[in-house]
């Protein structure tokens, strides 16, 4: 059965257009068939956080206004993924507002061919918001150990709530293992704590995935990436797998495993 997972932030740059390219090519690469789709109309960067705005002809926008002969003429296919499709959003300047049944009926005539749709939120609480979420299934919000990113975030899942999308857990990246252990930044239990929310994954901060994205390759191909191996673990999770956290922050071991579960999932010994 197919399921719609929109991925979402209360603010920019906390590196959820990177979450939504790595955890599809993730599923992609564990044997699933996915589709991305880039609902930031205007400001489009899916295609290029994945190398492929070269081949863009259609977009999201296109496929509504009936502009292209349906979705499947929009699709772009990741040939690096047997299984990865996208649909790109609006270039910049471009200002149509689409509805969120438009996106509903996009959604569904894409559910009779993937096994998994990412819808890339735009960030921020706009009206862009409310149509990402739309069809959505399941949430992923994703935030940063930042008092900023952590206080938006919140905002976000409670608006997740009053929209009826209660499904959704919780993605922190760019954890700077030396900076928590040194009480610089807050820890993944703060975080945990302070939004009460399930924890799906923890990304740390990796200089490979600047170097990635500038050069449109998911970091899940790099076989020696700790961001790659975290993504392609957040992978196994949403398909049902029983992956346990890593704690990076432990002095012990940069890979060393959690010890115990609490009501909210996998937790980070402190």
């Amino acid at each position: 059965m197919s399921e719609v997972i929109v991925v979402t932030s209360g603010k920019g740059g906390v590196g959820k257009t990177t979450t939504t390219a790595n955890i599809g090519a993730a599923l992609a690469l564990e044997g699933k068939r996915v589709v991305l789709i880039d609902t930031d109309v205007g400001l489009r960067n899916l295609d290029l956080v994945m190398g492929l705005e070269n081949r863009v002809v259609y977009t999201l926008v296109d496929v509504i206004e009936e502009k292209c002969r349906g979705i499947k003429q929009a699709l772009i296919k990741d040939k690096r993924f047997h299984k990865l499709y996208i649909v790109p959003a609006a270039p910049s300047g471009y200002r149509h507002q689409i509805k969120p049944e438009q996106i509903v009926k996009v959604c569904e005539q894409l559910k009779k061919e993937f096994d998994y749709i990412i819808i890339d939120c735009p960030a921020g609480i706009e009206n862009g918001f409310e149509v990402a979420i739309a069809p959505a299934d399941f949430a992923i919000v994703v935030t940063t150990p930042e008092v900023s990113a952590v206080r938006d975030a919140d905002c976000v899942i409670g608006l997740l709530d009053s929209n009826h999308v209660r499904d959704h857990k919780l993605v922190i990246n760019k954890v700077r293992p030396e900076m928590v252990r040194k009480g610089e930044m807050l820890s993944i239990n703060d975080i945990v704590e302070i939004l009460a929310e399930e924890l799906l994954g923890v990304i740390p901060d990796d200089e490979d995935v600047i170097v990635s994205t500038n050069r449109g390759e998911p970091i899940v191909l790099a076989g020696r990436s700790s961001a790659g191996k975290s993504y392609r673990d957040i992978a196994r999770r949403i398909m049902g797998q029983n992956v346990p956290l890593v704690d990076y922050t432990r002095k012990k071991g940069f890979m060393q495993k959690v010890f115990g579960k609490n009501e909210r999932g996998y937790y980070y010994e402190a």
